[in-house]
């Protein structure tokens, strides 16, 4: 498992995201508009938004909210400036990090962004520096109870899957990027219950990090987040979830 996914999961057990459920609504709210402005408002034949109203109703966010989405996304509500944006960078340690986000203002966001980094020990690159440092790939998770390894793994492969990981309470499933909803809707039809669909960027190498050498870089990671045009942050580092631990809070 990638540092960013362990960390992810410890703020995860410790309720950490609890304070931050408007901040998830917003962020959401953002993906399907985007997802409705690329691939229109019909989620049967848009998987991307089929996807984001999934992880939409798994935040309890209101149908209402949703179909305003959906409706700013495809104009019924007036044009959306919202953008897809990605930015480049270095944490502390040399740690690669990229960013992904949604924005109306190009320039206001990038200006944070940089700041941000800057704040934290890190700096903004420019687009290309970090990015041969990952692959793109199609996550899928399901629930872990009540399932064992080898049948999820067995359906998963039959499905197209790449690989299949155990994470605490789930089973990730790794495709191609671009086989990502094929394979969950395979997985679906095989009697999988699938509880989220993303793409995720994953890293090719890693830079190992022990005992304070991570305490920046969590912390500049947690700021990118905190940030609302931010949608999410992967970064190429390795650290033991005792040293992590030791962080949160």
């Amino acid at each position: 498992m990638s540092g960013h996914n362990k960390w992810a999961n410890i703020k995860a057990r410790k309720g950490s995201q609890d304070a931050k459920r408007g901040k998830m609504f917003t962020k959401t709210a953002k993906e399907i508009i985007i997802s409705a402005k690329l691939g229109g408002g019909d989620p049967d034949g848009n998987a991307r938004l089929r996807a984001a109203i999934q992880a939409a109703r798994a935040l309890n966010m209101p149908n209402d909210n949703i179909k305003r989405a959906i409706a700013r996304g495809t104009g019924a509500e007036g044009d959306t400036q919202i953008e897809e944006v990605i930015y480049e960078g270095f944490g502390p340690n040399g740690v690669a990090i990229l960013v992904e986000g949604t924005t109306d203002n190009r320039n206001r966001t990038t200006g944070e962004i940089r700041h941000t980094f800057s704040k934290y020990g890190g700096n903004l690159g420019l687009q290309g520096c970090v990015a041969r440092m990952f692959v793109r790939q199609g996550e899928i998770t399901i629930p872990a109870e009540g399932l064992s390894e080898d049948k999820v793994f067995e359906a998963a492969i039959e499905a197209g899957a790449d690989d299949v990981e155990r994470e605490d309470e789930s089973f990730m499933i790794y495709t191609k990027f671009e086989d990502m909803h094929p394979v969950s809707e395979a997985l679906t039809k095989a009697g999988m219950p699938v509880a989220s669909v993303r793409a995720v960027y994953t890293p090719t190498v890693t830079t190992k990090l022990a005992g304070d050498q991570g305490r920046g870089l969590l912390k500049l990671i947690d700021a990118l987040e905190d940030n609302d045009d931010v949608q999410n942050v992967w970064a190429n580092f390795d650290m033991d979830e005792k040293d992590m631990e030791a962080f949160e809070g």
